[in-house]
């Protein structure tokens, strides 16, 4: 486990948070008016919620915990940046939604959960999760052991083969790679993805952003994945692909095919941009 580049992750993502909050305009009187962030995709897998203990995992600034506590669960948010935490604590005081939020490494929260007996119905984590993670069995058997015994693991992420192009669809990173790769920074997506992951109206907010803090990046293929939560004791029921990735416009011509699904210009191959799992820990 590499703490010292998830501390300058931290750094990066608290620099970056102020930006993409920049965007998305009043967020409470979003809630308060009965908004969600969730896709499709999420509320499928997720299921009936009502009355479900749900850990959120690097839940950034707590829209989709909030998003999914409306529906009926007791949510607890973790994310390692304190921008995040404090502006979705914020923002579940604002909107009226009840959640619990907790500014921590994920890798703390996982030891500090395990020694306080906490359990949940649902764990979840979605999008631009696992490339932050520099030890993913370690993740893998936190996420089984913070299980109630028939509880759920829910996943939705950005499809690895899709991190190997640069913006212009170009090969430029290596699938497999054990070397943490540095970046500028956590850059302002929000911004670059404009409607996708604004639902209400994207607010012009930060112009120019560049991030003053480094950031590094893991990189983790679906077969490491998989593997590791079913090592970790999980059983896997559900896998798919998709060719196109919710919200996020990383590639240049990218196109909106409905619901802010984002997808690569016409003339490319349909490749998968985004993959989803569900698991569930056997009853002992």
């Amino acid at each position: 486990m590499k703490k010292e580049l998830h501390e300058a992750n931290r750094l990066s993502w608290n620099a970056a948070t102020v930006a993409h909050n920049s965007h998305k305009g009043d967020q409470a009187a979003f809630f308060r008016s009965g908004g969600s962030t969730l896709f499709a995709e999420e509320l499928e897998l997720l299921g009936d919620v009502r009355g479900a203990a749900v850990l959120h995992l690097q839940c950034n600034a707590g829209q989709d915990s909030l998003s999914i506590a409306r529906l009926g669960a007791e949510v607890t948010g973790v994310d390692i940046s304190d921008e995040a935490i404090a502006f979705a604590t914020q923002l579940s005081a604002q909107s009226g939604i009840a959640a619990r939020f907790e500014r921590s490494d994920v890798y703390d929260y996982f030891r500090d959960a395990q020694a306080r007996g906490e359990r949940y119905d649902i764990v979840f984590c979605s999008y631009g999760t696992l490339c932050w993670l520099s030890d993913l069995q370690s993740w893998a058997r936190g996420v089984a052991q913070l299980l109630k015994p028939g509880g759920r693991f829910v996943f939705v992420e950005f499809h690895p083969f899709a991190m190997v192009f640069d913006p212009a669809w170009q090969f430029h990173y290596d699938y497999f790679n054990e070397t943490p790769v540095p970046e500028a920074g956590v850059s302002d997506y929000v911004a670059d993805s404009r409607e996708g992951l604004v639902p209400d109206g994207q607010a012009p907010g930060v112009q120019g952003f560049r991030n003053p803090h480094p950031s590094f990046e893991f990189a983790w293929g679906v077969g490491q994945v998989i593997t590791g939560l079913v090592q970790a004791g999980l059983a896997i029921d559900r896998f798919d692909e998709y060719p196109y990735a919710n919200g996020w416009k990383a590639f240049e011509r990218m196109r909106d095919i409905g619901g802010r699904r984002m997808a690569p210009p016409a003339d490319l191959p349909r490749i998968p941009l985004m993959y989803s799992l569900a698991a569930y820990k056997p009853q002992a």
